[in-house]
């Protein structure tokens, strides 16, 4: 693994988080809130294709977004759908969400107030949070069927100037030590993790992609 770059280790994580599910027609379109914007952009084109016929923009703000953002991601994904084209009737919003269990149970909780019960679900994210969201969505919203999608970019062009690579590889290390501590204590379903897979996320531990770690503490506190 030493012999491996930094990218390259980072570029295992990605392909593991990384689902590739097939877009299909749904009920509802659900927008991961984040720093990226593009997941906005990506909800309104799925949209105006026809693919579900509303969306739900979800998120307040997060550890990538409190400096970066003056309002709730949810406000500002629907104000970028807005001047896509997307119809004002056809968004809501829940903007309590501070993290992706909340993303998906409020807006569960959101759709039974208004009487709308979906069968089919696409859920639009990060391609890096795909694995993630998928494994909440099936611990909390098991009887939906769920297609994660996510912008078309590549692992080499995912970085922005407020998101670097370095902070998408701090992610998915912290992410993917999520996937394996989250469902004993009931967040996620459990998932497999191919050990070439879970070597490179120790390697880049190692490295110092140690910003996204679950604290101790709060293990202790909840295992």
């Amino acid at each position: 693994m030493k012999k491996l770059t930094d990218v390259q280790l980072g570029q295992i994580l990605w392909d593991y988080h990384y689902l590739g599910h097939n877009v299909a027609k749904a009920e509802c379109i659900l927008g991961l809130g984040s720093e990226d914007i593009r997941v906005a952009h990506y909800c309104a084109e799925l949209y105006k294709k026809g693919f579900a016929p509303f969306i739900v923009f979800s998120g307040n703000l997060g550890n990538f977004t409190r400096n970066l953002f003056k309002a709730p991601e949810a406000h500002i994904f629907r104000d970028i759908a807005l001047k896509d084209g997307v119809s004002a009737s056809d968004i809501f919003i829940e903007d309590v969400s501070t993290n992706t269990g909340e993303n998906i149970l409020f807006t569960k909780k959101l759709l039974a107030k208004k009487e709308i019960f979906i069968v089919n679900l696409i859920i639009v994210t990060k391609p890096n949070l795909q694995r993630r969201a998928y494994a909440t969505v099936k611990k909390i919203w098991p009887d939906v069927n769920v297609v994660i999608l996510s912008p078309v970019v590549t692992f080499d062009k995912q970085a922005t100037l407020q998101h670097t690579q370095r902070d998408i590889i701090n992610q998915m290390v912290g992410d993917l030590q999520r996937i394996e501590l989250y469902p004993k204590i009931g967040y996620q379903i459990a998932q497999d993790i191919p050990e070439k897979v879970w070597q490179a996320h120790l390697e880049l531990i190692k490295r110092g992609y140690t910003q996204h770690l679950v604290h101790d503490t709060y293990m202790r506190e909840n295992l």
